[in-house]
């Protein structure tokens, strides 16, 4: 079974700086870690390839320092990495870095599952998965919490939902994002490691893809961030005084005034 797990390099801290400019994220000088949601679907892929064989191939897309990620991924158990670099698909969003990644699995061609995280911690959309069925016209599962049985021709899934869970049936190839719950992360081996240091990144670009240069990047975003801000906030309290029946009427004219009552 080949399995493709899409993961992303995130900043490894809450104190991220932005670009007044461009708006987007200022990696440098940032210690940057696997996606932790990412981490969850390379295990899970690296689980399905030692029952049923196969190969699992990681793929990012980033600047050149994000074959650190790569190489991570592969001391975790995966066979393969492909990083998508190039100055043109810098400053996308969800829907242009779907577009790309997605000209990357049509590429490999040879696949039989992809595995996302439900989510990026720096992002929070949840949607560059569920963008990818769409444009490879495949079934989709969402946050997937258990594999309860798959073979070559299907997959049996359990997801979570609000209030439970429900469990889908669907036929390969298909894409999970997958949760937390799903399974616990392996630590690097030491076998691992070393085969992380000698492995070949194989390296796509623009060119190498073959897709237009105005669908990727800022160029090809649907959504552009305008401003990013801190909200102010600001607290101001006060203490009624008086016997409860005069708190009670002066806590009901504050609100009043607030238009809350």
């Amino acid at each position: 079974m080949n399995i493709i797990v899409c993961i992303k390099q995130v900043p490894g801290t809450t104190e991220v700086k932005i670009d007044p400019k461009t708006n987007t994220l200022i990696r440098s000088g940032i210690k940057a870690i696997i996606n932790p949601f990412d981490t969850y679907a390379i295990e899970e892929a690296v689980r399905i390839r030692e029952k049923a064989g196969g190969k699992v191939t990681v793929l990012t897309m980033g600047p050149p320092q994000a074959d650190e990620a790569l190489r991570e991924a592969i001391s975790l158990g995966a066979d393969e990495a492909i990083l998508l670099s190039d100055r043109e698909f810098a400053g996308a969003d969800t829907w242009a870095t779907a577009y790309t990644i997605n000209a990357a699995v049509r590429k490999i061609s040879a696949y039989d599952l992809i595995i996302c995280g439900r989510q990026t911690v720096d992002g929070d959309t949840g949607q560059v998965g569920p963008e990818m069925a769409q444009m490879l016209d495949i079934p989709l599962i969402t946050y997937v919490s258990k594999i309860e049985d798959i073979s070559l021709q299907m997959i049996r899934a359990r997801r979570m939902i609000e209030d439970g869970y429900e469990t889908l049936e669907s036929p390969l190839p298909a894409l999970l994002t997958v949760s937390k719950e799903i399974n616990t992360p392996r630590l690097p081996s030491l076998r691992g490691i070393m085969k992380s240091k000698s492995a070949k990144i194989t390296v796509w670009t623009l060119a190498d893809l073959g897709i237009d240069k105005t669908m990727v990047g800022l160029a090809g975003s649907s959504t552009k961030v305008v401003k990013v801000f801190t909200p102010v906030r600001t607290h101001k309290a006060e203490v009624l005084q008086g016997d409860p029946t005069a708190q009670v009427d002066a806590l009901i004219e504050r609100l009043k005034g607030a238009g809350l009552a």
